[in-house]
């Protein structure tokens, strides 16, 4: 059996709900990554994706500046414990459809985080389950198409002005 904390990743860095959104992507650009959780103290109590700031703050229209992690995080985190064991974390993730997720202690106090790669790069003997989990993670769901913006244009891959893209020949 291969633990969490034989191959999650330690030292990860996190903010506070009440930082801004621009620091978050700041953070992500400087650590090359796409997600941070977000604590209070050293309790998670969010994440916020590069995803999630350009959906729920970028699409938005708002003062980006003004943001703030609390108004476009996700807080419903599903976390894991660094004694789990990886073979039933990978079930996890294949059913949340998350490809990464906060490893805690048994006080529920942040230790590190836990990604596919790492499971990928660091356990070699599950390299199926990990390409299995990735399958079930990716599975397209259907978009939700209740609150188009014109941005979204129209179905099937036309250009938004509903005038045909000329190819080239």
């Amino acid at each position: 059996m291969t633990t969490v904390a034989e191959v999650m990743t330690r030292g990860v860095r996190s903010m506070a709900p009440q930082d801004r959104l621009v620091q978050a992507a700041q953070a992500m650009d400087e650590l090359n990554v796409g997600a941070i959780p977000v604590c209070e103290g050293e309790r998670v109590v969010g994440m916020v994706t590069d995803r999630d700031i350009v959906v729920r703050g970028v699409a938005q229209d708002q003062d980006l500046r003004a943001m703030k992690l609390e108004d476009v995080m996700s807080t419903h985190v599903r976390c894991v414990h660094e004694d789990d064991d990886v073979d039933q974390v990978l079930g996890q993730m294949a059913d949340s459809q998350v490809r990464r997720m906060p490893v805690l202690d048994r006080q529920d106090k942040l230790v590190g985080i836990l990604s596919l790669g790492d499971i990928a790069a660091k356990d070699a003997d599950d390299e199926g389950d990990v390409a299995m989990s990735l399958g079930d993670i990716s599975s397209p769901a259907e978009p939700d198409r209740s609150n188009q913006s014109q941005a979204s244009g129209a179905a099937g891959g036309g250009s938004a002005s509903g005038t045909p893209r000329s190819r080239p020949h």
